[in-house]
């Protein structure tokens, strides 16, 4: 699934969630390719929404804001939900996962004010700015899960990142 497919599966996903009173940020890989306008091969979409600041020491089932709302939201379009912890869904061969947007200002400094609300065919959705992104992927790049699973990538972001930040001061 290209891309462009996964961001428009965010779109469905982020119109069913506006209707719930939730403007949803759009962070991960689909995220920066939509900033950067460069390909980043997006395995998955990753979705934050409002939820308890302390992120994984919340309880799963009380974490996300709305929860309930959201799992039903995403099984009506069709979605399983294979991962409790994670806010994991997949349909065919598509991985939707759900983190807290409440953690970004502990995590990386960015704070929900600073957040930019956009808009597409009238579904709002917040969209991190590329300085942004680099604080979240610098942040990352200290976290022991990712740097063993995905340093890499996330190296490459950071290098890149980096670039285009410095030519924008």
């Amino acid at each position: 699934m290209s891309s462009n497919e996964k961001f428009s599966v965010f779109l469905q996903i982020a119109k069913e969630l506006n209707a719930i009173n939730i403007i949803p940020l759009l962070m991960g890989s689909v995220g920066l390719e939509i900033v950067t306008k460069r390909n980043w091969d997006a395995s998955d979409l990753d979705i934050h929404v409002p939820g308890d600041s302390r992120g994984w020491e919340a309880p799963a089932e009380t974490a996300l804001h709305n929860w309930q709302d959201i799992m039903s939201i995403m099984e009506q379009l069709g979605y399983e939900l294979i991962d409790l912890h994670e806010h994991e869904f997949r349909k065919n061969d598509i991985s939707v996962e759900f983190g807290i947007v409440d953690t970004l200002p502990d995590f990386a400094g960015i704070q929900l004010n600073e957040l930019e609300v956009h808009s597409t065919e009238g579904i709002e959705y917040y969209l991190l700015s590329a300085e942004q992104y680099l604080a979240v992927y610098e942040a990352s790049s200290k976290d022991s899960y990712r740097a063993e699973n995905n340093n890499f990538k996330d190296l490459e972001k950071i290098k890149y990142l980096k670039g285009i930040c410095g030519a924008l001061q």
